[in-house]
């Protein structure tokens, strides 16, 4: 340890979101990866296409604020397990329509149901006025600018 030094680490913010973040995750994460052997990128991939429907991975990364080459891995191992297809855009031939397949929509779904029932367990450790401004905060954080 630094003599002098002050700096609370377990109470700096950024670290505190991190390990929140991590800790609240763990158990999704077990389930998508134990279920359909799915990373962290990929099923963000299938949420934001479940969700949103078609787009580019492009749109991804903007979206998901997740990095060009970590979406493109995902987008591969998801055309592999064939949850998802890719189809050259008529408009831009140099951009891929992604889309999901069958399996990709039965496995959104799955997760989709699971994910709501993993989010009311979180939201039972605070009131609902907790929840809302939770939800506000950290929204606010996530902006960029």
């Amino acid at each position: 340890m630094i003599e002098n030094d002050d700096f609370d680490l377990q109470n700096f913010l950024p670290y505190l979101l991190n390990q929140a973040a991590e800790e609240s995750s763990l158990a999704f994460q077990q389930i998508y990866k134990n279920k359909y052997g799915m990373l962290r990128t990929e099923w963000r991939v299938l949420f934001h296409l479940g969700a949103f429907g078609e787009m580019t991975a492009s749109s991804i990364v903007t979206r998901a604020h997740i990095h060009k080459t970590k979406i493109s891995r995902a987008v591969q191992k998801l055309v592999e397990k064939r949850f998802v297809t890719r189809e050259r855009s008529e408009d831009d031939r140099r951009q891929e329509l992604l889309r999901l397949t069958p399996a990709g929509i039965a496995a959104y779904r799955d997760l989709r149901e699971i994910a709501e029932n993993y989010d009311r367990t979180l939201e039972a450790k605070f009131t609902q006025g907790e929840v809302a401004l939770l939800r506000v905060m950290l929204r606010r954080l996530g902006e960029r600018g």
